[in-house]
């Protein structure tokens, strides 16, 4: 996985905030370019890794200091997506982390998650701070990410039984490595279309297939389109209970995405879009959902 390099791009024009964020690049940078063949790589890692989100807080703790001195009015879910980073998003990250021993694959992936969430959230919400960024609507969903939380976990279970904890509740679009992705939509009975959209890092995915299958390791290269597609029906088939579901859309081939493909369509906005864990690999969850006008049969005759 690639980190995003600094660019000029990410100034917001406050001097102590512009400093940290290049700063905080750099050590992205220099985390990739240790090689595991050095003596001593795997304490490297970890001092490097410790730097980083010893530096973080201390940027989070000036960045908001200087939100408060304006007196900004988005603070408050501002210093919200800052203690989120820091005690879901690093938790589980480093918690990979040390599964893996410190891997040369897993501290890359840890650099590029982290750049991702960093770069993404300069250009929407510290540029935001300095009134750079659009205004945009928010949903707070907060409430609702313990019962989400849960029947992913329970669905996870049950398809690919593996148990998944959240790692981020502001997911942003973060590259997950190799994976599999795919869309639906449903109808509800209250007039609501909602949208999913999925993400499955392929040693889930293939978990899931072999299971299906019973076969013992289903190989990337054994893997068709049916295959993927009857493992995200499972998926929806337990985690479109969190609706009150009347009509089902359906899903076929088409439904399936690729990267770019999924990318464009996260961009459209997804109030809800959470990042999950597992021994397995990583699973992305995002749902929106729109009023659509029901036509009447009446009119539908006419």
């Amino acid at each position: 996985m690639e980190t995003i390099e600094w660019d000029e791009k990410f100034n917001i024009g406050v001097e102590i905030v512009d400093k940290a964020h290049a700063k905080l690049f750099k050590i992205f940078r220099k985390l990739t370019e240790i090689s595991p063949e050095e003596k001593n790589s795997q304490h490297t890692y970890k001092e490097g890794i410790k730097y980083l989100e010893t530096y973080s807080m201390t940027h989070f703790s000036e960045e908001e200091a200087y939100m408060r001195s304006i007196r900004y009015n988005g603070y408050a879910q501002h210093k919200r997506l800052h203690d989120n980073f820091r005690d879901k998003t690093l938790v589980s990250l480093k918690k990979d982390l040390e599964l893996s021993n410190y891997s040369k694959a897993a501290v890359q992936r840890f650099a590029g998650i982290v750049s991702n969430w960093v770069a993404e959230h300069i250009m929407k919400e510290d540029q935001a701070i300095v009134g750079k960024a659009g205004t945009r609507k928010n949903y707070d969903i907060s409430a609702q990410i313990p019962l989400i939380s849960k029947t992913v976990n329970r669905t996870m279970l049950e398809v690919f039984q593996v148990e998944a904890k959240l790692a981020s509740a502001n997911y942003k679009g973060q590259n997950i490595g190799e994976g599999y992705y795919c869309y639906r939509y449903y109808d509800t009975e209250s007039g609501l279309r909602i949208q999913f959209l999925l993400g499955a890092e392929e040693p889930l995915l293939l978990r899931g297939a072999s299971l299906l299958t019973g076969k013992q390791a289903v190989q990337k290269e054994d893997i068709t389109e049916e295959m993927v597609l009857q493992v995200f029906g499972q998926l929806f088939q337990n985690l479109s209970k969190l609706f009150r579901v009347e009509t089902e859309h359906e899903f076929e081939k088409e439904n399936l995405l690729t990267r770019e493909n999924f990318r464009k369509n996260f961009m459209k906005g997804y109030p809800c879009s959470l990042l999950f864990n597992t021994k397995s690999g990583y699973f992305i969850f995002c749902y929106r959902s729109w009023r659509v006008k029901k036509q009447k049969a009446e009119a539908a005759q006419a």
